[in-house]
Protein backbone atom coordinates (compact mmCIF):
# COMPACT_ATOMS: atom_id res chain seq x y z
CA UNK A 1 0.00 0.00 0.00
CA UNK A 2 1.14 3.48 -0.79
CA UNK A 3 -1.65 5.81 1.19
CA UNK A 4 0.12 8.33 2.57
CA UNK A 5 -0.60 11.09 5.17
CA UNK A 6 0.90 14.52 6.17
CA UNK A 7 -0.42 16.09 9.80
CA UNK A 8 -2.82 18.14 10.52
CA UNK A 9 -1.74 21.28 10.36
CA UNK A 10 -4.27 23.26 7.39
CA UNK A 11 -7.10 25.48 9.03
CA UNK A 12 -10.01 24.67 7.66
CA UNK A 13 -14.07 24.43 7.98
CA UNK A 14 -15.59 23.51 11.80
CA UNK A 15 -12.63 24.81 12.93
CA UNK A 16 -10.23 21.61 12.43
CA UNK A 17 -7.07 21.45 11.60
CA UNK A 18 -6.58 19.12 7.75
CA UNK A 19 -4.14 16.81 6.63
CA UNK A 20 -3.92 15.41 3.06
CA UNK A 21 -4.37 12.00 2.01
CA UNK A 22 -2.82 10.88 -1.13
CA UNK A 23 -1.60 7.97 -3.06
CA UNK A 24 2.07 7.85 -4.41
CA UNK A 25 0.35 4.65 -6.67
CA UNK A 26 -3.01 4.97 -7.97
CA UNK A 27 -6.00 6.73 -7.64
CA UNK A 28 -8.24 3.31 -7.52
CA UNK A 29 -6.35 2.69 -4.20
CA UNK A 30 -6.91 6.76 -2.63
CA UNK A 31 -10.61 6.21 -3.62
CA UNK A 32 -10.93 2.46 -1.80
CA UNK A 33 -8.57 3.88 0.84
CA UNK A 34 -10.87 6.51 1.67
CA UNK A 35 -14.08 4.72 1.34
CA UNK A 36 -12.44 2.23 4.09
CA UNK A 37 -11.87 5.24 6.04
CA UNK A 38 -15.31 6.56 5.82
CA UNK A 39 -14.24 9.95 3.72
CA UNK A 40 -16.71 11.46 1.49
CA UNK A 41 -16.16 11.66 -2.13
CA UNK A 42 -16.56 15.34 -1.28
CA UNK A 43 -13.20 15.44 -0.15
CA UNK A 44 -11.63 14.55 -3.11
CA UNK A 45 -9.95 17.44 -4.71
CA UNK A 46 -8.08 16.46 -8.24
CA UNK A 47 -5.12 14.43 -6.40
CA UNK A 48 -6.18 14.22 -3.19
CA UNK A 49 -8.29 13.67 -0.15
CA UNK A 50 -8.86 16.67 3.02
CA UNK A 51 -8.90 14.89 6.03
CA UNK A 52 -9.68 16.69 9.59
CA UNK A 53 -7.79 15.88 11.98
CA UNK A 54 -10.02 13.59 13.42
CA UNK A 55 -9.85 11.00 11.25
CA UNK A 56 -5.91 11.30 11.28
CA UNK A 57 -4.88 8.08 13.74
CA UNK A 58 -7.44 6.06 11.77
CA UNK A 59 -5.97 6.53 8.62
CA UNK A 60 -2.90 5.42 10.26
CA UNK A 61 -3.95 2.66 12.00
CA UNK A 62 -5.57 1.55 8.88
CA UNK A 63 -2.02 1.30 7.28
CA UNK A 64 -1.43 5.26 5.81
CA UNK A 65 2.14 5.92 6.03
CA UNK A 66 2.91 9.58 8.08
CA UNK A 67 4.90 11.36 6.25
CA UNK A 68 5.86 15.40 6.10
CA UNK A 69 4.28 17.53 4.08
CA UNK A 70 7.12 18.02 2.41
CA UNK A 71 7.49 14.02 1.45
CA UNK A 72 3.45 13.88 0.59
CA UNK A 73 4.74 16.42 -1.92
CA UNK A 74 7.46 14.88 -3.30
CA UNK A 75 6.54 11.56 -3.54
CA UNK A 76 3.11 12.49 -5.23
CA UNK A 77 5.02 14.79 -7.94
CA UNK A 78 6.99 12.01 -8.36
CA UNK A 79 4.57 9.65 -9.22
CA UNK A 80 3.17 11.64 -12.01
CA UNK A 81 -0.22 11.65 -10.12
CA UNK A 82 0.00 15.29 -9.10
CA UNK A 83 -2.77 17.45 -10.59
CA UNK A 84 -2.10 21.27 -10.49
CA UNK A 85 -5.02 23.59 -10.27
CA UNK A 86 -4.82 25.10 -13.88
CA UNK A 87 -4.64 29.50 -13.85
Amino acid sequence: MSVLIDPPIWPGPRGLMWSHLVSDNSLAELHDFAVLLGVPTRAFDRDHYDVPETVHARAVELGAEFVSSQELLRRLIASGLRRRKRR
